[in-house]
């Protein structure tokens, strides 16, 4: 009986309440009409719930979400396929999709003249200003008597997960220098500025393909000597993102945390798009596969979807050594910490070019005044990199312009 009338909807409620109140009045008063009627209107909604109630069939829903990747203000589309093959009609359907908060709540459909063995598809639109990675589902279905009385909900379907990436600002070229590194031989300063690789040779050897010898230097060095094969050369980038706790203020989406990351995830589209193999460190380290720490510009967005704050006090810069030697490193820093000046020397001695947007990040606390973009970068200029400040109201891609105002020696646009 419990279970019963917890399907009650408020119209089934009052029904059981009036019904209830006709009884009590009809045997106060001596009315035997009145009983019959309250138990007729009180026994209707327990009739019905308990009718509902051993419906056991239950509809499929198969979802598409599309696309399962976007960015932070982009909308995408989920198309929900619900079908039935019962053979009985069943009138109307109330159907929700569960939805975070930040998708937009619930998404309502009602389905209408169901008859045997049904199908529809209902699609709607979903978009997020904040990043993350969002599971989407299961649908809710309302299965409800004729007359309103009864309601019981059933979570039918599974999930699906929608991934927002950060907001990507588009930035405007500005030159570099360093970022080549590759196999063999140390390239020479042309390359970078765009000349054609440097032919080299080396012995020969049996089974060289003797179209590969190089008759002029044969004849120069008196033996044959074969055009070596062509070395894979990259421009190397290294995007560090410092995620520290310690080192940001405010909360949510109007925390600094969050400007630090739009600003890696636009320097890492921009440094792909203009040709250097990205890869993603943050304060706990390097953010690729130990084999592969190259992510590239999709996966770095998609590591930047559900980066949080980390509770490290220093930076892990055990990556410098190897992944950013002779590349270039562009670092989006917060506030420094007394350890932060070791960790930046050691990487721009590693690096061909160190390049810094460091975030006043005091503008972020309510209670506190900034010190101004410009001293918020004096501690890494100091040490040789290349910085420039970026508050809560300056625009990124002016402060990326303000990196390239110095010129570079034999640099590379980027």
């Amino acid at each position: 009986m419990r279970r019963l009338l917890s399907l009650l909807t408020l119209r089934g409620r009052a029904f059981v309440a009036a019904g209830a109140t006709a009884v009590v009045c009809a045997l106060a008063f001596g009315q035997p009409a009145l009983t019959r009627v309250g138990i007729l209107v009180m026994a209707l909604p327990l009739l019905a719930a308990l009718v509902v109630s051993r419906r056991k069939h239950d509809p499929t829903v198969t979802r598409v979400v599309w696309p399962r990747l976007l960015r932070a203000g982009e909308t995408a589309r989920i198309d929900l396929t619900i079908a039935s093959d019962r053979k009985q009609s069943d009138g109307a359907l109330l159907v929700e999709d569960t939805l975070p908060y930040a998708l937009g709540g619930r998404a309502r459909f009602v389905l209408q003249g169901l008859g045997g063995a049904w199908e529809r598809t209902v699609s709607y639109p979903v978009r997020s200003d904040i990043r993350g990675r969002y599971v989407v589902g299961p649908v809710v279905a309302r299965l409800a008597d004729p007359f309103g009385l009864v309601e019981r909900r059933r979570a039918i379907g599974g999930t699906a997960q929608l991934t927002v990436t950060p907001r990507v600002v588009a930035l405007p070229a500005i030159p570099l220098s360093g970022g080549w590194q590759g196999a063999g031989e140390h390239r020479p300063q042309a390359f970078a500025a765009g000349s054609a690789e440097d032919a080299s040779v080396r012995e020969y050897r049996r089974g060289d393909d003797l179209r590969r010898v190089h008759w002029r230097s044969s004849a120069r060095i008196g033996e044959l000597m074969v055009r070596r094969e062509e070395q894979p050369w990259e421009a190397h980038a290294t995007v560090l993102l410092d995620n520290r706790r310690l080192a940001h203020r405010g909360q949510g989406a109007a925390s600094s945390l969050e400007t630090a990351v739009v600003a890696a995830a636009s320097v890492a589209v921009h440094l792909e798009q203009h040709g250097y193999a990205v890869q993603l460190c943050t304060a706990d380290g390097l953010g690729g596969t130990p084999g592969d720490p190259t992510l590239g510009a999709e996966r770095t967005l998609e590591h930047l979807a559900v980066l949080e704050m980390s509770p490290r006090g220093t930076l892990d810069v055990g990556w410098s050594g190897d992944q950013a030697r002779g590349g270039v490193v562009v670092a989006v820093l917060g506030g420094f910490l007394p350890d932060d000046n070791a960790a930046l020397r050691r990487i721009r001695h590693d690096a061909g070019a160190a390049l810094a947007l460091v975030l006043d990040v005091e503008q972020w606390s309510p209670s506190r005044a900034g010190l101004g973009t410009a001293a918020a970068a004096a501690p890494a200029s100091s040490l040789a990199w290349r910085a420039t400040g970026l508050g809560p109201r300056d625009h990124l891609d002016a402060a990326w312009r303000e990196l390239g105002r110095a010129p570079v020696r034999g640099g590379a646009r980027a």
